[in-house]
This record gives C-alpha cells, sequence and structure tokens, in this order.
C-alpha cells in the first residue's frame, strides 16, 4: 500500500520528537570532601577538609563526621561549629559557608594535638570520597524563572579582619577560634581567665593580639588538675597569663599581663614576637619559650615584679628548659631546642627575683641586645644573683645597660655555666655597660674556659664596668 507522502512525514516528524525529547532529571548536588595537612609538627598537626560540589546545583549545608584514634584529639577550629563525643567529631557549616555552588569549593580547617588523621569520614551521612546527593538540594526551576540565589550570610566571616572583644567570654573564644592573618583587638579593661591560642598561623598571615596598656590580662587562680607535662586540657587551668601553645607565628603587642602564675608561655610555639608589653606581678617567670620555641622575638617589653609566689623560679626572660626538665620539655633529640630567640631593647627589672634571662643549655645562637638590667630587688635563691645566666651556646649579647642597688642578692652581672657538656659555650660579649654597685664581683664571670675548649667565650674590650669588687672579667679581654 502506498503511504501519502504528507502522511509520512506526520509520523517521521513524530518518531522524531520521541527519539530526542530528553527524559526530566532534577538537578542535584554532588559533594567530596578530601582531608589535607597544612603543617606538621613534632606532637601535632593543622589539617583541613575541602568540600567540593561536583553537581549542577547549589547544595545548602554540609556535616563532616570522622574519627581520630586514641592519643590525638581535635585542640582547636575554625571555619565550622564542632561537637561530638569521645574521638568522634562532628563539623556543621558555619552561617557564611553552608551554600556550595554548583562546581563550587568551601573548606574548615583544624587543629590536632597527637599525630593520628581522620578515620572513617562522613559527609551528610555519606562516604567523604562520594555518595548520594544530599536530600536538602534545591528543587528545579520552573521554565522562565532564574534560580534561586545564594542566600546572604548573616553574620560575616570573621577571617583575615579585625576582632573586637571587651570580656575575657569573648577574648578566649577568639583566641580558640583564631585563624591566619586575623587581629584580636582587646578594649581597655580586665580579662580574667584562661587564654590559648593554639592555631598555626604563617609568615605572610600571622595572628595579632593586640591591645593598649589599659588592656589587663590577669589569671590569679588556677583551677583543676592537668598533666604533669603541661599541655592545653579540658578543665584545667594553669594560671598563665596567656599560652601560645603548638602554633606558630603568633604576635602579641601592646596590652599588659599582670596578676598570674606566669605571664606569657610560648610552647612548641615557633616564630612567636611578643612587643610592647607590659608584664608584671607574676607568681613565677614573666616570659617563657619553652619546648622548643624557635625564632621567638620579645622586644620594646616591660618584665618586672616577678617571682611574687616563688622567687626562686622568678625569672624575667626563660628561654629553654633545664636538662631536669628535658623529659617534658625536650621534644626535639631529647632537649628543649628553643633556639634563635632574641631579646631586645626591654626594660627588665626591678624585683625580677631571678635571672632577667636565663638562657637554657640545649639552646643556641640568641641575641640579646638593647636591654636596659634593674637588679634591684634580685633574691639570690637557687643561685639566682646575676642579670644574666648564660648556659646555652652561640648567643650574642651586645649593647646592654645593667645596674645593681639594693636590696636583693647580687654577685656578678654575667655568668655562664656549663651544666651540660658543650653547653655554655661560644658565647660573646660586646658593648655592655655594666654598674654592680659596689657589690658584684665581676661584670661578665666565665665559670670555666676547660669545659669549652675549642669554642670559648669571648668578652670584648668594648665592654665597661663602674662599681665592681673586682674588675670587667675573670678571662682575657679580646681587643
Amino acid at each position: 500500500m502506498r503511504i501519502p507522502r504528507s502522511l509520512l512525514l506526520t509520523v517521521v516528524a513524530g518518531a522524531a520528537i520521541v527519539l530526542v525529547a530528553p527524559l526530566a532529571r532534577a538537578a542535584s548536588a554532588a559533594l567530596t570532601a578530601t582531608f589535607t595537612q597544612s603543617s606538621v609538627w613534632s606532637s601535632g598537626y593543622g589539617g583541613a577538609f575541602t568540600i567540593v560540589n561536583r553537581g549542577d546545583a547549589t547544595a545548602n549545608g554540609w556535616v563532616v563526621e570522622f574519627d581520630l584514634p586514641a592519643g590525638s584529639a581535635v585542640s582547636s577550629s575554625w571555619d565550622s561549629v564542632r561537637s561530638g563525643s569521645g574521638q568522634h567529631y562532628r563539623f556543621a557549616n558555619a552561617s557564611w559557608n553552608g551554600a556550595v555552588a554548583a562546581g563550587g569549593s568551601v573548606s574548615f580547617g583544624f587543629n590536632v594535638a597527637g599525630l593520628g588523621t581522620p578515620a572513617n569520614c562522613l559527609l551528610n551521612g555519606a562516604p567523604c570520597a562520594g555518595g548520594p546527593a544530599p536530600t536538602s538540594s534545591p528543587a528545579p526551576s520552573s521554565p522562565g524563572t532564574p534560580p534561586p540565589s545564594t542566600p546572604a550570610p548573616s553574620t560575616p566571616p570573621p577571617s583575615g579582619t579585625v576582632v573586637d572583644v571587651s570580656t575575657a567570654a569573648q577574648l578566649s573564644s577568639a583566641m580558640a577560634a583564631a585563624r591566619p592573618g586575623q587581629t584580636i583587638r582587646l578594649a581597655p579593661g580586665t580579662y580574667d581567665g584562661s587564654f590559648i591560642g593554639t592555631a598555626v598561623a604563617t609568615g605572610a598571615a600571622p595572628i595579632t593580639v593586640t591591645g593598649p596598656r589599659t588592656a589587663v590580662i590577669t589569671n590569679p587562680a588556677p583551677a583543676g588538675s592537668g598533666p604533669s607535662c603541661p599541655v592545653p586540657t579540658p578543665g584545667w587551668d594553669p594560671g598563665y597569663g596567656i599560652w601560645i601553645a603548638n602554633a606558630a607565628y603568633w604576635r602579641l603587642t601592646g596590652f599588659t599581663v599582670a596578676n598570674a602564675k606566669k605571664g606569657v608561655v610560648v610552647d612548641n610555639s615557633p616564630h612567636v614576637t611578643i612587643d610592647g608589653l607590659h608584664v608584671h606581678h607574676i607568681g613565677d617567670e614573666g616570659v617563657h619559650f619553652r619546648r622548643t620555641s624557635s625564632d621567638g622575638v620579645i622586644r620594646n617589653s616591660i618584665v618586672e615584679y616577678t617571682g611574687t609566689a616563688q622567687p626562686a623560679y622568678g625569672e624575667g626572660v626563660y628561654i629553654g628548659s633545664a636538662n631536669s626538665n628535658w623529659d617534658c620539655h625536650g621534644n626535639v633529640g631529647g632537649m628543649d631546642r628553643s633556639d634563635r630567640v632574641e631579646v631586645l631593647d626591654n626594660r627588665i627589672g626591678p624585683y625580677v627575683s631571678a635571672e632577667h634571662i636565663d638562657v637554657k643549655e640545649g639552646t643556641s645562637n640568641g641575641l640579646i641586645r638593647g636591654n636596659t638590667f634593674d637588679g634591684t630587688g634580685i633574691s639570690g635563691q637557687n643561685s639566682a644573683d646575676s642579670w644574666v645566666d648564660v648556659k646555652g651556646t652561640g648567643y650574642l649579647i651586645q649593647g646592654n645597660t645593667g645596674s645593681f642597688a639594693p636590696p636583693g642578692t647580687f654577685a656578678n652581672g654575667y655568668e655562664t655555666h656549663n651544666p651540660v657538656a658543650g653547653w655554655g659555650c661560644g658565647n660573646v660579649w660586646r658593648d655592655n655597660v655594666s654598674d654592680l654597685g659596689g657589690v658584684g664581683r665581676y661584670a661578665i664571670n666565665v665559670t670555666s674556659t676547660s669545659k669549652c675548649t675549642g669554642n670559648l667565650n669571648v668578652v670584648y674590650a668594648s665592654n665597661t664596668v663602674s662599681h665592681a669588687t673586682t674588675g670587667l672579667t675573670n678571662i682575657a679581654v679580646t681587643p
């Protein structure tokens, strides 16, 4: 039978319509989450998860969950809302980063105390490597209507900006949530509590805590119990004024730390700068660079009235740890290698009850320059009878001015000791001015030359002394 041409065209056209018309499909999001380590140190690391939307619709809301092995714990986090129990951690989106556009990504970060890495990762209840699309993906738009826009965040993201605080609770929260590039700015007032910073920053994006001298951080009442080797522990307040732990590249500027068990403690945190602080009326030491906190700086600061609770432990600036404490703080080759610390242009004293600067064995290549030491009130306890005791190696002590007047116990301006073989050697004194108040024997007393064979301490003739009972130094002077 011959089919009319017009009918054939109609059938063919109809068939074409059947063959080419696409099936309707709802747009959907497809999220994955990838873990990376941003930095690693001896007792922990910084980590991050990046959440990528490989689908064709915006995802509104995300939750990442994972487990850490025993001995590892998340110590701080940012760009997320953290919760969880035991070794299981849950990170939900913050108010500003819940929407992940098609083809887009967001991330959040955290620090871990310990070296265990995330396991059993889930993203919105599905495997982080990929799984079903979130059920919250928006329905497709009606034809002819534009897609819904991403809602504006209810609060601005607190990253890379100035965060103003005026209460202790705000300061504690801001330090716990601090991120690289952020500045935390204190208003005048008293901040009483425990303030700990653990985020790892960078040289290009440091974390700064700053305020005027009238912003006073205090912590006179330690509470709870912690480990015998101090690490930040939930529920434990060690009584430190401000504690930077397992971090890097923090800057503390301008404010006051007073009425605390210890003033500023820097643990396992390289490249921390303390600039223009006033540290006073502290139970033990004023400022301590400890547990291999290398490349730190304290400058333009005042440290006075330390050792109010324990005079024997009232150092002004303490660099490193005694070898008897290396079991706790010796985290690099069994030693506390707080190397290359610089102490510049500070006033230390009066009433610093132990050494104004105590340089411990195991540390090396630091710089002590341009400081003013007032020895009034030094206690003499635990052999604390000099401005500076150098047990480290390779330090340059230059351009400092020291004086002593009663009350106090004073033996020499500067001393060296050699508690560990090879340490307390190779240090250099230049251009220092010492007034020993008619009490001190030597401006610079080198305890031993035989223990430093091949790496002698050097005292240059540019050093001067007045009112000494004996003289400039007990070793040959180098022209």
